[in-house]
């Protein structure tokens, strides 16, 4: 009697494989762009209470020592500001009396504060409020953090 010949099946043949990977791809990528990237260009940027960010200013980033008396601390963050009002030539900006505001309301933080996502709404908040303050004819509307790395 010939001996039977005994076929497993592979389970996850190339072929069946790559048409289901293309399609959970695919699905990712528009689940994204229906989330992210659509959502955010069909409606205008807008602070808080509704004003309008017409243009964004870019600032070199921020490194500093923070106000941790108990350990050392390193503080690197990049900042765009969102502006209001007519769009200004770089050269008319007072670039020191922001980078001034700035730097002192980032060197009174410390790194436990900043881990949170609360601490660093309240960075938010504080720059905000000292940008209206000192160069209110600025027309800061709101503050974005581009990049934030905290060293210990």
């Amino acid at each position: 009697m010939p001996e039977a010949e005994v076929r497993v099946p592979r389970s996850g043949s190339p072929r069946r494989v790559f048409p289901w990977t293309l399609l959970l791809a695919i699905t990712v990528v528009a689940a994204g762009w229906l989330l992210y990237g659509h959502g955010a260009n069909s409606r205008a940027d807008t602070d808080s209470a509704g004003s309008p960010v017409l243009w964004t200013l870019h600032l070199d980033p921020f490194v500093l020592n923070l106000a941790d008396p108990e350990e050392r601390a390193y503080l690197r963050v990049g900042i765009d500001l969102g502006l209001g009002g007519e769009k200004k030539d770089s050269a008319m900006l007072p670039m020191g009396i922001l980078r001034d505001t700035i730097l002192g309301e980032l060197a009174q933080c410390k790194a436990k504060e900043l881990l949170t996502p609360q601490g660093k709404a309240q960075l938010k908040d504080d720059l905000l409020l000292a940008l209206r303050r000192r160069v209110p004819t600025l027309g800061v509307e709101e503050v974005y953090f581009t990049e934030l790395l905290i060293q210990r």
